[in-house]
């Protein structure tokens, strides 16, 4: 079998930063015959291979239960569960970069015309935790994560990033809490109207101040626990598609999701995942000291869905300039009103907060802004970016650039 076969050179090889310059080219060269024999069988049997893992359709599963039952089902098409474990026991430098498979195999079934839009749908239902989590917050109405504390108060549910000790950065336990509180405000009858803003913290740079989000957390991608299934993926599947469509429950005759409105208040800054999440909220607050950016570029790695979103709120020039060049936007500059809704002094932020809160809970916001979604994001269109990012981020966070930058940063900052 040829995908045994690559699997038992790369085996006999040192890890990949200790190969010679021969054995790169040598896996290099395997790697991509191997790949595109990949490619091209997931793009030819996409819609037969998703109905046989889910039953015809019938079962749902999520990225990762997806990735798995392939594993299972079809060897030599995606990593196998010990191949992943392999991969996650070391830094971003040392894997072989078996999760491009997993985009391979995920670009191809997030093109397929019936098997995207039911995954899509597959991973807008609501987590098995925050199922598990309902009963108690419906009942006491606080929710207290890791990442997040969830607060119910006068039908607002309030997110708040609560990772005070790295600024808000976005790792793998920020998802899940993120995705676990999105669901209870979405399930929970009683909230009309979703927020999310930073907490204060106690890093000694703003040691007392509020901060939104300082983005991917850097350290954490460079010791490899920045996974393409668990993290890029989901989050942008998961809890921030859940923000745009709902949570996916089969609903009634009317409607097979509940959704909600949201707003978005930025205290200090929103810095790449942070801004790529202002881009889905039906209005966004911010402090006229805040500002905003998208370091992908800088970075090396795609910026979620930014690129699919932000033209359409700043036109294509100032996009480019912000994703491709780097570009910061203060919140009282001009440019700033493209991407925000308010900017107000710092210390009257609650105030705008409630009045703003006030304003989305009207009768008539939520079916208009469900409207304005399907507009603006069509599920197909958003289904076909979501598979060329699914292929496209995954070579880029092994990219040598990727791969060095990381090193360096948490090199930096240890």
């Amino acid at each position: 079998m040829a995908a045994q076969r690559v699997d038992d050179l790369l085996d006999e090889l040192p890890l990949p930063p200790a190969r010679t310059s021969a054995q790169r080219d040598t896996a290099s060269s395997a790697l991509d015959k191997i790949r595109a024999m990949r490619a091209d069988y997931v793009e030819a049997h996409a819609e037969d291979i998703y109905d046989e893992l889910t039953a015809g359709r019938t079962q749902y599963l999520r990225v990762d239960e997806l990735v798995r039952a392939a594993a299972s089902a079809y060897p030599g098409l995606v990593p196998t569960d010990e191949q992943m474990a392999a991969e996650r026991s070391r830094p971003q430098a040392e894997k072989e970069g078996r999760e491009i498979d997993q985009g391979i195999f995920l670009r191809g079934i997030l093109r397929a015309p019936k098997a995207g839009p039911h995954l899509l749908d597959a991973m807008l239902r609501p987590s098995p935790n925050a199922l598990r989590l309902l009963g108690e917050f419906a009942e006491s109405g606080v929710v207290e994560m890791e990442a997040v504390r969830l607060e119910r108060r006068d039908g607002v549910a309030y997110l708040t990033l609560c990772r005070d000790d790295c600024l808000n950065a976005e790792d793998v336990q920020q998802v899940d809490d993120m995705e676990t509180a999105v669901d209870l405000a979405l399930l929970d009858p009683s909230v009309r109207v979703g927020m999310v803003r930073g907490g204060e913290m106690t890093h000694p740079r703003y040691r007392g101040r509020r901060v939104f989000c300082a983005g991917i957390n850097l350290k954490k991608l460079s010791s490899g626990d920045i996974p393409l299934v668990d993290f890029l993926l989901r989050r942008e599947l998961g809890y921030i598609h859940k923000i745009v469509r709902g949570v996916f429950t089969g609903g009634s005759w009317h409607s097979r999701f509940i959704d909600k409105p949201w707003l978005a208040a930025v205290d200090s800054f929103a810095i790449g995942g942070g801004a790529q999440l202002l881009l889905v909220f039906d209005h966004v607050l911010a402090a006229s000291d805040a500002y905003i950016s998208l370091p992908a570029a800088k970075e090396g790695i795609i910026p979620g869905a930014s690129n699919y979103r932000l033209t359409r709120f700043t036109g294509p020039r100032v996009a480019r300039q912000v994703i491709l060049g780097g570009r910061q936007i203060r919140a009282d500059e001009p440019d700033a009103r493209l991407i925000v809704d308010e900017v107000v002094p710092p210390e009257e932020m609650d105030a705008a907060i409630e009045s703003a809160l006030a304003r989305l809970g009207a009768d008539a916001v939520l079916a208009n802004r469900r409207m304005i979604n399907l507009a603006e994001e069509p599920p197909e269109q958003f289904g076909r970016y979501m598979a060329e990012f699914a292929l496209q981020q995954s070579l880029r966070i092994y990219g040598a650039d990727v791969i060095g930058k990381v090193g360096r940063f948490a090199a930096g900052s240890a």
